[in-house]
């Protein structure tokens, strides 16, 4: 049992640190985290300038990348699909009978985190429950937006009054896995229908790559999940779940090939990070008699900017030249499913539901509703403040 002050910022029920939440608890509103994202060409510098904050990067360096969004008229699509997240979130709480507003702020651009944990204190809504767009475990999927709800509470001098609480990691609940299936299942069948052999296809599931100290440092220190962390853990065995359920959908798919690559690196050389990159095994792919690759981003919520530039744009290039036939499935987005679970974790924290009758696809989970000491360090930066799980 660890003290009762170990966990900052944390509910009654959550407050004492154990792994999942003691008992059933009221939350005043939802708080819908996000990334955040450019929605014009003069945003694109400052957007940067934040995402890349405290690293001294100048702004020339930064332009290398601007041109990304800049490709797309500098608009990130990220903003507008957390809009619809966000309203379809909305209408699957009011259909449930869930008196719960959602509040939507982000890291890197508005609406801020900090501005959405105000206005939802000026309306009266002081115990948040929030929902981070990102399913795994790592520093910048999970931890850094414990560190924000942290830094949003400092800022607007809220941290007496407002408690911010997370649901857990939803990388293996049913409705995150679910939500990839159709459009993966399509893009085979379609093969299929095309005349390409089944041993001719391969399924690339892919997620944004990070350096390999941080991937070994992601999740609970008192388990040994591989060479890659938990981080790889995770994206591995939603990656096996997601085929077995496009199997049980078309059987003339039981044996297909896949593989997990990375993509969007963003560190210096000399940096190990996660591989293979995605681009570099796509020109690989021939040599092992492949024709066609479906393109799976599993490491993303929604659409943005290194799915449009890294997969619909870089990905898709590389299989052409490889002369690939290349189909990039869908996100979850605001698809029905995927919304269905994020509300089915709402109410499963809100009940406090024992943690063996909580849905979970893999051996891994269910996750914790408080992170674990230690867990996802940064290695650069170290443990900095942070709501939503045992302080270091």
């Amino acid at each position: 049992m660890t003290s009762a002050s170990s966990v900052p910022h944390a509910s009654p029920a959550c407050a004492a640190g154990e792994p999942f939440a003691v008992a059933p608890q009221r939350y005043d509103a939802i708080l819908l985290a996000g990334f955040g994202g450019p929605e014009g060409q003069d945003d694109v510098i400052p957007f940067l300038r934040n995402v890349t904050r405290g690293r001294g990067i100048p702004d020339e360096r930064l332009e290398e990348v601007a041109h990304h969004y800049r490709h797309f008229g500098g608009i990130s699509p990220i903003n507008e699909q957390n809009r619809q997240l966000k309203a379809a979130l909305e209408a699957e709480i009011a259909a449930r009978g869930l008196d719960l507003p959602v509040y939507w702020g982000n890291r890197n651009w508005a609406p801020y985190l900090p501005d959405a944990v105000q206005q939802a204190a000026d309306d009266g809504c002081t115990r948040l429950l929030a929902f981070a767009t990102s399913a795994y475990s790592s520093f910048s999927s999970c931890r850094q937006y414990r560190e924000d709800f942290a830094r949003a509470l400092d800022e607007t001098q809220l941290g007496g009054t407002v408690t911010i609480d997370k649901i857990r990691q939803f990388f293996d609940h049913p409705g995150f896995v679910d939500s990839f299936v159709d459009s993966i299942a399509a893009a085979l069948g379609g093969f299929l229908e095309e005349g390409a052999d089944a041993g001719a296809i391969r399924v690339l599931f892919t997620t944004h790559s990070i350096p390999t100290a941080d991937a070994q440092r992601s999740g609970p220190r008192d388990r040994d999940y591989g060479p890659g962390g938990a981080y790889e853990a995770q994206h591995l065995a939603v990656a096996a779940a997601v085929v077995e359920r496009v199997v049980r959908r078309d059987a003339r798919l039981d044996g297909i090939g896949w593989e997990l690559v990375y993509q969007s690196r963003s560190g210096p050389a000399s940096q190990p990070w996660l591989e293979p990159d995605i681009c570099d095994r796509i020109g690989e792919l021939p040599a092992e008699g492949v024709t066609a690759i479906a393109i799976s981003p599993i490491g993303f919520v929604s659409d943005h900017m290194e799915v449009l530039w890294d997969l619909d744009t870089e990905a898709l290039e590389a299989a052409a030249s490889a002369g690939i036939q290349a189909v990039r499935a869908a996100t979850p987005g605001a698809d029905r499913v995927f919304v269905a679970g994020i509300v089915d974790l709402i109410e499963e924290r809100i009940a406090a539901v024992d943690p063996a009758e909580r849905p979970a696809v893999t051996p891994l989970g269910p996750w914790f509703d408080v992170c674990r000491p230690g867990c996802c360090e940064n290695v650069r930066a170290g443990f900095k403040p942070a709501a939503a799980g045992v302080a270091p």
